[in-house]
């Protein structure tokens, strides 16, 4: 969930996204444990990880925001590659006025996707080839939306886009081509007043697409139709102002891992809707913006957007069940 790293009033933008309402944590085993900070980015080079996707050797690609790169770093926190989407002239993204890249997804064979807002013509998503070669705009979004999550679903052969301003879950052919306004309603749009972000993170899971709506604190389930529609949007848990992006704990079961962003938190949503905290600031979070899980890894990725002493950086983590 970016804002300009420099913007005035920072502190209370942050304290605006509101208190975590969490359930008391059990007594049992914590559900992760061994938190280290990995990497440190570059502030002043605009390296604010947004989002993650996770390569098959335990490497992560990270979206820099602000930076409009997709970094590969693995897992000792080494950058061992660097892909930039192209400048543009002009940026008027909603909220954020910058050109940015959020959101990322990657194919079984190395392809990756991501989402770039710039207010433009550009605005949309972008293929990147597995050798890293020039990126290529597959989808043109509203340039007056800001495509934040991002989801594929290669069985369906489609990308499903987490628009935060326009309320929207955009869908799109895997090959590219036209978007169609998969999912709309009161449940995806930010709050009047807000601070901007409705619908953001977003993933496909169990015949149903999920989405975290920020300014609402809600986590949203949207089953997928037989003929691909969407059904009704479902509130499975609340109480989650700040929200940011999110991911399951296994491929089984709806246990899920979030960052809470204005708080510097990763909590834990329980398939009945209660909630804790796992991780904080003091683990090494500043302001964690998505969460990634790959066997017993846990991935989060820390931008430092509202951070007093930003430290950008990937923490990871022990997953002891779930």
């Amino acid at each position: 969930m970016p804002r300009l790293p420099h913007l005035a009033g920072i502190a209370a933008t942050a304290v605006a996204l509101g208190v975590l309402a969490s359930a008391p944590a059990s007594g049992d085993e914590p559900i992760v444990s061994q938190p280290r900070v990995v990497a440190h980015f570059d502030f002043a080079a605009w390296e604010t990880p947004e989002n993650i996707a996770v390569e098959p050797d335990g490497s992560a690609d990270l979206t820099f925001a602000f930076a409009r790169q997709v970094a590969n770093v693995t897992r000792h926190g080494d950058i061992r590659g660097r892909v930039t989407l192209p400048a543009v002239a002009n940026p008027n993204t909603p909220v954020v006025h910058n050109a940015i890249v959020l959101g990322i997804a990657r194919a079984h064979d190395g392809t990756l996707y991501v989402n770039y807002a710039t207010g433009t013509s550009k605005t949309g998503i972008w293929r990147i080839a597995p050798d890293g070669s020039k990126p290529q705009q597959i989808a043109k979004l509203p340039a007056n939306g800001l495509p934040n999550g991002l989801a594929l679903d290669e069985h369906r052969g489609v990308l499903y886009a987490a628009d935060s301003v326009r309320g929207i879950v955009w869908r799109v052919p895997l090959a590219g081509g036209e978007r169609t306004a998969w999912a709309t309603g009161t449940a995806l749009t930010p709050v009047p007043s807000g601070t901007g972000f409705g619908a953001n993170g977003i993933k496909v899971h169990d015949d149903a697409v999920w989405v975290s709506n920020t300014d609402r604190g809600t986590l949203l389930r949207i089953p997928v139709r037989r003929n691909g529609s969407a059904g009704p949007i479902g509130t499975r848990a609340s109480g989650l102002g700040g929200i940011d992006d999110f991911a399951f704990t296994s491929h089984h079961g709806d246990t899920v891992l979030a960052a809470v962003n204005g708080t510097n938190q990763v909590v834990v949503i329980r398939p009945d809707g209660t909630h804790s905290v796992v991780l904080t600031q003091q683990d090494g979070l500043s302001n964690p913006t998505s969460v990634a899980v790959r066997h017993r890894t846990v991935y989060v990725p820390s931008a430092s957007y509202f951070a007093t002493e930003p430290d950008p950086n990937l923490l990871l983590a022990h997953l002891n069940h779930g």
